[in-house]
């Protein structure tokens, strides 16, 4: 019988399986004797070959990922930086336009009272070079020959007068501001001017510019019991450039001339010299 239950090999296989499970269990599930000396040495020397084996592992890890994280970073400040660029460049872009349409409603406004007070027109342009020579007081606008503009025609901003056509090209002009009034060679640089509100009474002539106050010069002063510091001085239409009522400055100060004749006044301009944006070419119709 035995020998017959051998050759089962299928029921002898699964036999043998069987205690071989139940013995493992008994040894999992039971209590286990103390280690012997041997499985403790070999315990701990796997044990130690492991962590020779971990810490470095670990290490290398954890600078992939270190390298990753900084990666990362590296991409979120380079967002971060082009995010903040653009808001700078966009923030400044709609304060220009800000800017640009204060202006441009001053200027509306200035044509509106212009239109009401003398029959000038007026063509607006706008500054495109400033001559980086301070000798040199000359900018360059973006209407020329094609638009009308001719030499000797007053340029002015919303506050005042602030110079003349020198030169005209097919499509741009240069303006010499009044700063260049300076030793001047022939007559059309100075400027016949008067009080506002005594037009009808000429009072002098601006020949010259004071760069150390920033003042123009207004000299052959014969009477100055009719002026006080604070009037405003205007353009009076006597000479050949400059046609009447328009702001020069306002008196500063008034003292004696030249020899002691005729009286010298300071005058502070309306307008300022220096950054320029718009400016009005005043146009005078011709008369028929």
């Amino acid at each position: 019988m035995l020998f017959k239950f051998m050759g089962n090999k299928r029921l002898f296989f699964l036999m043998f399986g069987l205690v071989c499970f139940f013995i493992l269990m008994g040894l999992t599930l039971g209590n286990r004797a103390p280690m012997t000396w041997p499985e403790k040495f070999v315990k701990d020397s796997v044990s130690w070959t492991q962590g020779l084996f971990y810490k470095p592992a670990a290490q290398v890890a954890g600078f992939f990922e270190d390298v990753r994280q900084l990666r990362v970073i590296y991409e979120e400040n380079k967002t971060l930086k082009l995010t903040l660029t653009q808001y700078a460049r966009d923030t400044q872009r709609l304060n220009d336009l800000e800017a640009q349409n204060k202006r441009l409603m001053e200027e509306l406004g200035f044509t509106e009272r212009q239109r009401q007070a003398n029959v000038y027109k007026y063509r607006i342009a706008e500054v495109v070079t400033i001559d980086p020579d301070p000798y040199n007081s000359t900018v360059t606008i973006n209407l020329g020959d094609k638009d009308g503009i001719k030499e000797n025609m007053a340029v002015m901003t919303v506050d005042g007068l602030v110079g003349r056509v020198s030169k005209v090209f097919g499509f741009h002009s240069n303006v010499q501001l009044l700063k260049e009034t300076n030793d001047t060679d022939n007559n059309s640089k100075a400027i016949a001017v008067t009080v506002k509100g005594n037009d009808n009474q000429p009072f002098g002539m601006i020949e010259s510019y004071d760069s150390k106050t920033g003042e123009l010069v207004m000299n052959k002063v014969e009477h100055a019991d009719d002026m006080k510091v604070g009037d405003t001085i205007i353009t009076s239409g006597l000479g050949q450039v400059f046609p009447k009522g328009i702001e020069v400055g306002t008196i500063t100060s008034i003292g004696p001339g030249e020899f002691g004749i005729t009286y010298k006044v300071m005058v502070k301009p309306k307008a300022s010299f220096s950054h320029i944006r718009e400016v009005f070419v005043v146009e005078v119709p011709e008369v028929k």
